[in-house]
């Protein structure tokens, strides 16, 4: 796996402009999908539902895991499997943009009856990121521990750059959604693009450790004006807290965010994310996310559609 991702990111197309390079993200211009036909039990309705993986054009038949050996992007598409019962939910899409598809993340409920009597709802953000998901899923007590976050990089690009629209309704509402139950409160919920870069190392254990050495994370709070183009997010080097423009959110991963990622073992640990490095620090692992909302699992506001397309890197 990582050799293939190593590869792939040594194939990004150069592009120079004013003075400045830029580098493609694979299938980051969303042109290219997988589409996958799952069938769910029939306990929940026996139907076949459609699964998308932002990487090369195929199409898969089965209810089986996909293999991420040819992208370096997973979704919150989920294929799950549940005390035997198989089902599926599907927020990330291909959409039309402006001069061919992007990719729309909506904040939406993934429901189904079970024996056609009890209606289960679970809210879900809809999210791209680098790394893979660890299918199938079998709870829903720690989602973030079935994704397998991140990839080897090395670089140490100035912006993340891309085009984006949004819908953010702001009704000041917010759902949380699991299973059987379903609460309404009070809150704010914008869509976040995060970028960051670390320093990771394992322990004699086994364990993931990292330090951050970039961070470039942003929060959309409203809804956008049509199309917003070459939309520039900074990489702040070392410590992100003496930055005029730091906020909150660009803190530390910790929590009931903490990611996760495979060890040199194939095991999954969790990534202690610990310190700020130095500027001048190496980077080994980069971790980009793109979704509709920013309140962790199962909780949002519902309505929330955000869309991307053209993702680059500028050095």
């Amino acid at each position: 796996m990582a050799k293939v991702q190593v590869t792939l990111l040594a194939l990004l197309l150069t592009l120079t402009a004013f003075g400045q390079r830029y580098e493609r993200v694979p299938f980051g211009d969303f042109e290219q999908w997988t589409v996958r036909y799952v069938t769910e039990s029939q306990i929940i309705g026996g139907q076949q539902k459609t699964l998308y993986v932002v990487g090369p054009t195929d199409t898969i038949r089965g209810n089986e895991a996909y293999d991420y050996k040819n992208t370096i992007w997973s979704t919150s598409n989920a294929f799950a499997k549940v005390a035997g019962v198989v089902k599926t939910s599907n927020n990330v899409t291909p959409d039309r943009g402006p001069t061919g598809r992007c990719a729309r993340l909506a904040t939406q409920f993934a429901s189904c009856k079970v024996a056609g009597l009890v209606n289960i709802k679970v809210l879900a953000a809809g999210s791209i990121y680098w790394g893979k998901m660890l299918e199938p899923i079998t709870g829903v007590s720690d989602p973030y521990a079935f994704m397998d976050w991140g990839i080897p990089f090395t670089k140490r690009p100035k912006a993340l750059v891309l085009n984006y629209k949004a819908t953010i309704p702001n009704t000041g509402k917010l759902v949380k959604g699991t299973t059987f139950r379903t609460t309404e409160f009070d809150g704010y919920d914008p869509a976040e693009i995060l970028f960051i870069l670390q320093y990771r190392w394992e322990d004699e254990k086994g364990n993931i450790h990292a330090k951050r050495v970039g961070t470039a994370v942003y929060h959309i709070g409203q809804s956008s004006d049509g199309w917003v183009k070459d939309f520039r997010i900074p990489v702040v080097y070392g410590d992100a807290r003496e930055s005029k423009d730091y906020k909150s959110y660009m803190d530390l991963v910790s929590g009931d965010r903490t990611m996760y990622a495979l060890n040199s073992k194939g095991k999954k640990k969790a990534i202690q994310e610990e310190a700020w490095a130095d500027a001048n620090c190496p980077v080994t692992h980069a971790i980009m996310m793109i979704t509709s909302g920013s309140q962790g699992a199962f909780v949002g506001a519902v309505g929330n559609v955000l869309w991307v397309d053209n993702i680059r890197l500028e050095y």
